[in-house]
């Protein structure tokens, strides 16, 4: 079926639509019933009261009255035979196309009989039918107005509930449903009110605790700047060797790690300014190729004028340069720079990414497999294409290894020469 066939309100207005059909149909056939019943009665009595004056004057030998006779054309059969048979009874049958109450009983072998008209019985009931379809038509499509505008707004606050807990979910901590039920803890709420109040206490206690995470993320990071400049300083004083070259090493890693840590901190707290410009792509990544002291390989689809796009020069080199470092690092060569159109790949041919990478994207302070490594050159990668409004994929190859891939926005400018900057090599 459709898939609108799926939402509340569809369901909703069947619902609301099959239950007044029944409703009005059970009263339609109950109203029906006790008038026909009342208005059959009536002309039946009437009939009998003929019959009665009828049956009279036929014992005492007087003339029959008008439309009163024995065994008179259009009599129906089956009431002809109740009455020879002896019984007395009343039909409504045709008679001359025009509906007709017969009321009969025996007289000597014969059948005497009278009628009277029902034509007017007839257009009463008929009319009460009408009266009562044409009411229940009127009554459903009310009830589907006055019901359909019950649902909608109930699903439209759903709708509301389910945009904020999207926005929560890609990262808008702010979002909040604010339903004014939820304002007045005395006043009453409805299914609805309750599930956007505990969304909105749940986004608040998550937004608290990724606060809390951050500040103390940021302020470890910070506290640990100061003794590990000092700590630099003095093992540049070392003396020259092998222990020497550990401490320094070490020192070195830890600066590092202490400067992804603020990094990550401010893509965070989403204090990142990014600078935009139009560049031209493959010259960009020709120059962070070198930069990045590893043996890539670099392939440009050529395919038409040469691809620009609107992006940070500093930010893309920050990420396709962690990008590459990641595939050398944990992966196998070749490693192999891809760039066609807008999309910029790098795939090495290792063991590939963790399935929890692929599902969910890098994680902070988890790698699996043994490698060495925090987790944080591909966090601080995501975030930083976040911030200049690109995308950042990860993937598995099918023949084997690991593929990065990065969506930057194409520029659709006029056609004009790109900034100096960006055609250097």
């Amino acid at each position: 079926m459709p898939g609108w066939t799926a939402t509340l309100a569809w369901k909703s207005a069947v619902f609301i639509t099959v239950m007044c059909c029944v409703l009005a149909a059970l009263l339609g056939v109950l109203v029906h019933t006790a008038v026909t019943r009342q208005t059959v009665g009536h002309a039946r009595e009437k009939a009998l009261a003929r019959l009665t004056d009828a049956t009279a004057a036929y014992e005492a030998g007087e003339a029959l009255p008008p439309r009163s006779g024995l065994d008179p054309p259009g009599l129906p059969a089956s009431l002809r035979a109740l009455a020879v048979g002896g019984d007395r009874g009343t039909m409504v049958a045709d008679h001359l196309g025009r509906p007709t109450m017969w009321a009969a009983a025996p007289a000597d072998g014969h059948a005497l009989a009278t009628r009277t008209d029902y034509s007017q019985s007839a257009r009463t009931i008929n009319g009460l039918d009408g009266a009562i379809i044409g009411s229940s038509l009127l009554a459903i499509g009310a009830t589907l107005l006055i019901g359909g505008f019950a649902v909608t707004r109930v699903t439209r606050r759903l709708h509301q509930t389910a945009r904020v807990a999207r926005r929560i979910g890609a990262g808008d901590l702010d979002a909040r449903v604010d339903d004014p039920r939820t304002a007045d803890p005395s006043r009453p709420q409805d299914e609805v009110a309750i599930v956007a109040g505990a969304l909105d206490t749940m986004a608040a206690t998550l937004q608290r605790k990724l606060l809390t995470e951050q500040r103390f993320t940021a302020d470890v990071a910070h506290e640990l700047r100061t003794p590990l400049t000092g700590l630099s300083a003095a093992a540049e004083l070392l003396a020259p060797g092998r222990p020497s070259e550990l401490v320094q090493d070490r020192v070195r890693a830890m600066r590092a790690l202490t400067e992804d840590l603020l990094e990550i901190s401010r893509l965070d707290a989403h204090t990142e300014q990014v600078d935009l410009d139009v560049h031209e792509l493959a010259p960009l990544v020709r120059r962070v190729v070198p930069a990045s002291g590893t043996d890539t390989e670099v392939t440009v689809v050529e395919d038409g004028p040469p691809v620009r796009v609107e992006t940070d020069m500093r930010r893309l080199e920050r990420v396709l340069g962690n990008v590459i470092g990641n595939a050398h690092r944990h992966g196998r060569p070749p490693v192999v720079l891809t760039v066609d159109g807008p999309v910029v790949t790098v795939r090495d041919h290792g063991d590939g990414f963790p399935d929890y990478l692929t599902a969910g994207g890098p994680q902070r302070f988890r790698t699996e497999g043994g490698s060495k490594g925090h987790g944080l050159g591909l966090t601080i990668a995501t975030g930083q294409a976040r911030v200049m409004g690109a995308r950042l994929d990860f993937e598995n190859a099918a023949d084997g290894g690991a593929v990065a891939r990065l969506t930057l926005p194409r520029y659709e400018g006029p056609d004009e020469e790109p900034p100096p900057s960006a055609t250097g090599t």
